[in-house]
């Protein structure tokens, strides 16, 4: 999936921001990075997670598909201190509590560019 709503921190990405196959959506791990200065987000874990979800909405909707159709979302929190940060602002995106997709979190030794959080996820077309 080519898209503008994925941000490009590196001149040469090795990945996709997503892939469809199959009626699925797969994207890859998505950081708090503004897409258009291919910054991280100032701010704490909330601030970051707000915005990979913004970009996942994006990215979903360049494929094809809406984050309502997500089934599975993986987290890589770098210190589970902000779990109940992380999920405050990741609720904002999924209030039904009816369509919430599956999820795993977990804490990591460390995430790119020294963020705190990370979100992958796959979702039907």
């Amino acid at each position: 999936v080519q898209t503008d709503a994925y941000p490009t921190p590196f001149p040469v990405m090795p990945f996709s921001a997503a892939v469809k196959s199959n009626g699925m959506v797969y994207l890859s791990g998505n950081i708090g990075m503004d897409p258009k200065t291919n910054k991280l987000v100032e701010g704490d874990v909330r601030d970051r997670t707000r915005m990979i979800m913004t970009i996942i909405t994006n990215v979903l909707k360049d494929s094809g598909s809406h984050i309502d159709n997500i089934i599975k979302c993986n987290v890589y929190l770098k210190d589970m201190q902000d779990f109940g940060a992380m999920n405050e602002a990741y609720l904002e995106f999924f209030p039904d509590a009816n369509i919430r997709p599956a999820r795993t979190c977990v804490q990591v030794a460390g995430l790119p560019l020294g963020t705190d959080v990370e979100i992958e996820c796959v979702a039907h077309l």
